[in-house]
């Protein structure tokens, strides 16, 4: 073999060799070709608005990968269609290339609920716009706090600010209507336990105000009223009277005990 190179020229050995190199570089790129698909080109279907598994399914069978690239919520568009496609609807792209979507979630995200009493109502209600929230049934209640929410219900059940809520959901609001002029005889509640009480004051739109329990109280709700402020009869005996939204503070005990005789 070394002789067949050696007794000819160099000029042809160099030629041979120069041949050779040409052939294996064009081999090389037609393999590369081969493998690479080089000219090869696809148009990309536009799939926005499309369910994402019949996105995917409708990608797949043109020859493109698919990958979702990022999940969002929008709600002024449908659960789980493709809101964003890349590359764009009709671009000419090689085969075999990926086709990134963003697609709307099927499940509503989960938010967390915003701490709107004592607030406002104008400023409770644009929280609520910015955290997703739907305003559902007002109603007022006498209360000082004229115009500002007293308290909020997520499906008639009060919520706490941080508790997680799905997004878009409807709560409800207890707006303070202020004082009003008229004045309403002070309920007697000593005797009654503080559940019935609690009724008694939600019926005369009186506040409960602070509940100071004897000890041994382990269920309030249970306990006997012995004295309460303001009291149903001042010390010369006339009937007091109370302006709803008012606050009523109490003292509870386990047993019934007699009301105090506030002359003495």
């Amino acid at each position: 073999m070394f002789q067949f190179i050696t007794k000819r020229p160099f000029w042809v050995n160099f030629l041979v060799a120069i041949l050779l190199g040409l052939l294996l570089i064009y081999l090389t790129l037609q393999l590369l070709g081969s493998i690479t698909k080089h000219g090869q080109y696809l148009t990309v279907p536009s799939v926005l608005g499309k369910n994402t598994k019949d996105a995917i399914k409708a990608l797949e069978a043109k020859g493109f990968d698919v990958l979702i690239q990022d999940s969002v919520y929008t709600d002024t568009a449908k659960m789980g269609i493709v809101l964003k496609q890349l590359p764009d609807p009709n671009s000419t792209v090689k085969v075999n290339r990926t086709v990134m979507l963003t697609v709307n979630r099927v499940t509503l995200p989960m938010i967390d609920m915003p701490a709107l009493e004592g607030k406002t109502m104008e400023f409770a209600f644009e929280i609520m716009r910015r955290n997703h929230l739907k305003l559902g049934d007002t109603s007022f209640r006498p209360d000082f706090m004229r115009g500002s929410v007293l308290e909020q219900f997520y499906k008639n059940k009060r919520i706490n600010p941080g508790e997680k809520l799905p997004w878009g959901s409807t709560i409800d609001l207890i707006i303070g209507s202020g004082l009003s002029e008229e004045k309403i005889l002070v309920p007697n509640l000593v005797g009654l336990t503080l559940a019935e009480a609690s009724i008694v004051l939600q019926e005369n739109g009186i506040l409960l105000g602070a509940t100071i329990a004897d000890p041994g109280v382990t269920d309030t709700l249970a306990a006997f009223i012995y004295e309460q402020s303001p009291p149903r009869f001042n010390m010369d005996k006339e009937p007091v009277y109370i302006q709803p939204g008012q606050l009523m503070d109490l003292k509870v005990s386990v047993e019934m005990k007699s009301p105090r005789d506030t002359l003495h």
